[in-house]
């Protein structure tokens, strides 16, 4: 039985600009690259047009097989580095990996404007001071978020030996011994010996 009075309708949350923008933005992207593509058509040929769809998706497709080759690699070092008991130094390679596969992507993807974009990230001083300004973005975000995140938690749940090893364990507590179950003792009492009857 409810009694008092009704609860305001929901309204539904505002949408972020982003939400907003972002879908005409890819829309208007697709257009741009169909233009493009009947602009490059009519003015060279179809032939030329397929010629560099096919030359984005192989070039594309080998530099996204160097670049994870290249994270693969990172990656199984720092696997081994965790294997010894040794803290994994931080990659300085992994976001210039993340941009070479963006970048690999773009090539792949059919268009005029995505292609130049992927080929711009391919050069070193692109992919380096684009990997800076994200790196710098991912810290000011971590050190707003302050304690309590997912990096904090997991350099709090290492235990550190004085020579900067890590060590793995668990804590167990020794502030007050418990009473032994009643199936804990019986268990410690040993064998029991065979009813007769």
């Amino acid at each position: 039985m409810t009694t008092g009075t009704p609860s305001p309708p929901l309204r539904p949350a505002p949408r972020s600009k982003l939400r907003r923008y972002v879908p005409l933005g890819i829309a208007a992207w697709m257009v741009l690259e169909i233009w493009l593509l009947t602009q490059v058509a009519s003015a060279w040929g179809g032939l030329t047009v397929f010629l560099l769809l096919l030359a984005g998706l192989v070039l594309g497709g080998l530099v996204i097989k160097r670049a994870g080759r290249r994270a693969f690699k990172g990656w199984s070092e720092q696997l081994q580095q965790v294997q010894r008991g040794e803290m994994p130094e931080r990659n300085p390679r992994a976001g210039g990996n993340a941009l070479t596969m963006v970048a690999g992507l773009l090539l792949m993807m059919p268009g005029v404007v995505s292609d130049g974009v992927g080929l711009v990230l391919l050069l070193p001083p692109v992919r380096s001071v684009l990997t800076k300004r994200v790196e710098r973005s991912m810290e000011s975000r971590m050190s707003k978020a302050g304690p309590g995140t997912f990096e904090n938690a997991f350099q709090q749940a290492r235990i550190h030996r004085p020579d900067g090893k890590v060590v793995q364990g668990e804590v167990i507590r020794d502030d007050a011994p418990s009473a032994p179950s009643a199936p804990d003792e019986a268990r410690d009492q040993g064998p029991r010996p065979p009813l007769t009857g």
